[in-house]
């Protein structure tokens, strides 16, 4: 059996990268770690994903014209982790964005979650601990 102890790669085509870069690095506050203004996919850094190794998000650029994504879409979402106080901030700074911020339970772990749709449609999720009682 192979041993994993990290997820280290998200990778997600976009049609519209400023968008996109737009959401994860502003909005979210993703480091990117691609020099502004360099051609090809767009690195950003998203935790740790082992202790050498950073957790990444990549948006790769579709070329003009390329087709739509059809539903249901191949990645059913994505979830980045925020520590407990960010949470309620979070939600709020996403309203103000004008998105959708929609709740859910985590059907294995105790912890706050919530959904916004990224600009290319696909699902980000947000999961945090629950606060300390």
């Amino acid at each position: 059996m192979i041993e994993i102890d990290g997820l280290a790669e998200v990778v997600l085509n976009v049609h519209d990268v400023e968008q996109a870069v737009a959401f994860y690095g502003a909005l979210l506050g993703l480091e990117r770690l691609t020099p502004e203004g360099q051609a090809g996919p767009i690195f950003f850094r998203a935790g740790s994903a082992t202790s050498r190794v950073p957790a990444l998000l990549v948006l790769v650029p579709l070329p003009e014209g390329a087709a739509s994504f059809d539903q249901p879409r191949t990645l059913h979402h994505l979830a980045f982790t925020i520590p407990e106080e960010a949470f309620e901030p979070a939600r709020a700074a996403l309203i103000d964005a004008g998105l959708e911020v929609r709740g859910g339970k985590h059907p294995v772990l105790a912890v706050r979650t919530m959904y916004v749709t990224d600009p290319e449609g696909n699902e980000v999720e947000l999961i945090s601990p629950e606060p300390a009682r």
